[in-house]
């Protein structure tokens, strides 16, 4: 018998004499049915406030530039015969975004909707998975304080009565502001205006390349120096993010920030949300300036759709979020690594 890498003795000749045990081992029954019994309660809270679930396509013709991320790509196949024959390139979805923007452009209605993504490129194991589970929901008439306070009774709503460690809302809010002058130990805004942010970066320990930008140095510093920093003890709301990091958020008035927050549970990202850029102009501006410079820097270039700005002639004010929900399941069921709540961990 060759003995299975990881395994004991007594596991392994179970592995091998009982063939019909995966290797490797699935999610347990009792963590199934928790993940499944989430799902239905997360459909639950959106229906009873009129919602409506929506089911949009994982693949996708043409994708949102993104440089902070990597994507997956494929082709369909023309069949033999066809006037058009050859293969047309298709990505599978980093988010469901691309679609549900569509979808509200046409309806203005509040949506939600769990579904499978991809993202190529990134670690797997503890943190990250390249296909995932997202929950990603669109208030209408509302801005992304709003949705702060919607995802709080969300988790709430989940937790029940339990007393978990760390979940239960109010969370807490900081701005990104005042998260740099607490963990980092100077102003972001006030650096990033001096140009001294290299210097700061290099303070920390950090010794940033020389050629690294305002948007890349902030990243450095807010990975290494601010988000190890952030509270454990409490589900944590970073507000209000630096204007001179590109993101279809809508501006604050003070013309610096952008009205974005995201989440954090035991110091572990969890959510991203936006008061959504609802100005065509904006929009279109954001596809010229992101679209060549994703496609000059991406290991996987993607189809850019340069009327995707004309969804926005017409459309509502709203806000966004985008949450992950396997490491949602990973903090309900107290779990540290989220393949192990996934039901076929096959990264």
């Amino acid at each position: 018998m060759t003995l299975l890498p990881g395994y004991s003795d007594t596991v392994s000749i179970m592995l091998e004499t009982h063939p019909y045990i995966c290797y490797p081992p699935l999610m347990d029954l009792e963590l199934l049915q928790a993940r499944a019994r989430i799902f239905r309660q997360i459909r639950a809270f959106f229906d009873t406030r009129n919602y409506l679930e929506a089911d949009t396509p994982l693949l996708a013709p043409d994708l949102i530039p993104e440089t902070c991320l990597e994507v997956f790509e494929t082709a369909y196949l023309t069949p033999p015969g066809s006037k058009t024959r050859g293969t047309r390139p298709y990505w599978l979805i980093p988010s469901p975004e691309i679609w549900m923007k569509k979808l509200i452009a046409q309806h203005r209605v509040s949506l939600y909707q769990i579904c499978k993504c991809f993202r190529n490129g990134e670690s797997t194991g503890h943190l990250h998975s390249p296909e995932f589970t997202m929950l990603e929901y669109y208030t209408m008439d509302a801005h992304y304080l709003d949705s702060l306070t919607l995802t709080e009774e969300l988790v709430a709503s989940l937790l029940g009565g339990t007393g978990q460690a760390g979940l239960h809302p109010p969370f807490l809010r900081i701005t990104m502001e005042e998260a740099f002058s607490r963990w980092a130990g100077f102003s972001l805004f006030e650096a990033a205006e001096k140009n001294t942010l290299g210097e700061e970066a290099r303070k920390l320990g950090l010794n940033p390349p020389p050629e690294l930008d305002t948007p890349a140095l902030y990243n450095l510093i807010f990975i290494h120096a601010v988000e190890p920093a952030l509270p454990k003890d409490r589900m944590v709301a970073i507000l209000d993010y630096p204007a001179f990091v590109p993101c279809l958020a809508k501006k604050n008035p003070n013309g610096s920030t952008v009205e974005r927050w995201e989440l954090y549970v035991r110091g572990i990202e969890l959510a991203n949300c936006y008061t959504e850029e609802t100005d065509p102009d904006e929009v279109r501006r954001y596809f010229e300036r992101e679209g060549p410079l994703k496609n000059k820097t991406a290991l996987v270039p993607h189809r850019i759709d340069g009327d995707y700005w004309k969804n926005f002639l017409h459309f509502p004010p709203c806000s966004g979020v985008a949450l992950g929900l396997d490491r949602l399941v990973m903090a309900l069921a107290e779990r540290s690594s989220i393949d192990s709540v996934l039901p076929f961990p096959i990264f």
